[in-house]
């Protein structure tokens, strides 16, 4: 069965998609951005200042559906410029510390709201 997620402790999703879907055993959430829960701006001016609201924006996510870090298994990041392929790794890094998922980090031409960064994951529900 195939249930769609929708959570305040994420930012609202920006178009016609879920925040996440749960099938089969697994959540797969959608590209995030680096928006303030509460006002649903923007935050960070940098590469890393994003990524790290992005990652808390997951994490805040996965918690409402009783997962961490720890169940994340592949993440995808999407860089406006890979010359922030360091500084991101650098954030992420301090995030998934022991435990790594397999990962994807591309550049692409344009990121939605105009973001330098934006990051989808899978988790394994427990």
């Amino acid at each position: 069965m195939i249930q769609q997620i929708s959570t305040n402790k994420a930012p609202a999703a920006v178009g016609p998609y879920s925040q996440a879907i749960t099938v089969d055993g697994f959540a797969f959430l959608s590209g995030m951005l680096p928006l303030d829960i509460e006002s649903g701006e923007m935050v960070g001016e940098t590469a890393a200042e994003q990524t790290e609201q992005i990652l808390n924006n997951i994490k805040g996510l996965l918690s409402d559906l009783n997962l961490g870090l720890e169940d994340v298994f592949k993440t995808t990041i999407f860089l406006d410029s890979i010359d922030s392929f360091q500084s991101v790794n650098e954030v992420y890094g301090s995030y998934f510390t022991a435990h790594k998922p397999a990962r994807s980090c591309v550049e692409v031409s344009a990121i939605p709201k105009g973001a330098l960064v934006e990051i989808e994951v899978i988790a394994k529900l427990k």
